[in-house]
């Protein structure tokens, strides 16, 4: 086994920065709305509550960060972490819908999404079970069938939720780590082409989604509280009044009831009118950046399990970034998906940190040989063989 080395700071600096910068647009884009919930008692319900998650994933990222990610290979862990992510799927669906979702387990003083612990349980088990299947990664029955089942399971549920773009976060971990594992080719395509099929029946045979689909192409053309393209286009209206330099920090208009859940979805509309091209550009840059380290991080782990763990964890944090992005800035049809670190929600923050911790132990273990390609089980080199 390599040598343990010292902690990745400038990773942990990035993912620190992003969160506590998460936590401050949640109280400039949240404190009407708290103003108006409590009777203009308080303007920091939200914020409070933000920054207590924060506190709490930091925390939980170092800790983690001093684990090592080996633990996580063992059978036990896998399937307990696998049952224990699907019982709480399934439990969603005994509590009241919220905003037509049933997504939350909610009991007084606490509440938890399970579908954001699926994005650290999937890639733990396809780490896991593609490390042990090295010999017939290729295999149909063997290994691709079995990880299919996993996914899918963790899928429908989610979807059942209903929760789409979850669903595309899944999906791209999958497609990401089953392809650094260096299966063929022709499954992977396979596999992309049948989910790209679901989930096209999925917008056109759901009125609610054809109907986001048809306002992408034009989401201000019925500019009422009513219309499908409503939030889109007050998102580009805060994009756009914001300029290059922004309002200033506090000073948004569009989050003062125009622009519907600023603080969770919609955020990076705020940062735009706030902060300006400057703000959104240095949030990008910071996502670039932890691409960057988390990446280097799964590249150079010294084996496979730890190469394609951090595969999968930096691809689901950054897919939910770009994804969560192109929604405000109308590249993709609207879907509600948070902005990781950023949007407000407990769930959220702290697993996307726990995921970080993960990679930062990973980063422990890195050595050069593993960069230069000089590690044995080389997904390249299976990929040729099993193509």
């Amino acid at each position: 086994m390599a040598q343990e080395k010292r902690i990745d700071w400038f990773m942990f600096g990035i993912a620190t920065v992003l969160a506590l910068f998460g936590a401050m647009m949640v109280y400039s884009a949240s404190a009407m709305f708290s103003l108006k919930e409590t009777d203009s008692t308080s303007q920091y319900t939200y914020f409070f509550k933000q920054i207590g998650f924060t506190v709490i994933g930091l925390v939980a990222m170092y800790v983690v960060s001093r684990v090592d990610y080996h633990t996580y290979q063992n059978k036990w862990f896998v399937i307990g972490l696998v049952s224990l992510t699907t019982l709480m799927l399934i439990t969603v669906f005994f509590f009241p819908a919220i905003n037509g979702a049933k997504r939350w387990i909610r009991v007084p003083g606490f509440s938890m999404q399970p579908s954001e612990i699926a994005k650290i349980a999937l890639p733990v088990f396809l780490a896991y079970f593609l490390t042990k299947k090295e010999d017939v990664v290729g295999e149909f029955k063997q290994t691709l069938l079995p990880c299919l089942g996993v996914f899918g399971l963790l899928a429908v549920l989610i979807f059942r939720e209903p929760d789409l773009g979850t669903v595309i976060v899944l999906s791209s971990i999958f497609a990401a780590i089953y392809f650094a594992a260096g299966a063929k080719l022709t499954y992977i395509l396979g596999v992309v082409g049948s989910l790209g099929s679901l989930g096209a029946a999925a917008v056109i045979l759901a009125p609610w989604r054809f109907a986001r689909l048809m306002a992408f192409f034009d989401p201000c053309s019925s500019e009422n509280g009513s219309a499908t393209g409503y939030q889109v286009c007050q998102s580009l209206l805060g994009l756009g009044s914001g300029g290059v330099l922004g309002e200033g920090f506090a000073q948004g208009k569009q989050k003062l009831f125009y622009l519907p859940y600023p603080y969770s979805d919609f955020i990076f509309s705020v940062v735009g009118e706030e902060l300006g091209l400057v703000g959104t550009l240095a949030v990008v840059v910071a996502f670039g950046l932890l691409l960057w380290r988390g990446s280097r991080a799964a590249v150079m782990a010294p084996d496979r399990f730890g190469n394609l763990l951090g595969i999968g964890i930096i691809t689901g944090i950054i897919v939910q970034a770009l994804f969560n992005i192109s929604v405000v800035t109308s590249l993709l049809p609207a879907k509600g998906i948070p902005l990781p670190f950023i949007s407000y929600g407990g769930s959220s923050v702290m697993i996307t940190l726990v995921g970080v911790g993960i990679l930062l132990n990973i980063s422990k273990f890195a050595t050069e040989s593993s960069r230069s390609g000089e590690r044995s089980d080389s997904g390249y080199n299976r990929r040729r063989r099993t193509a």
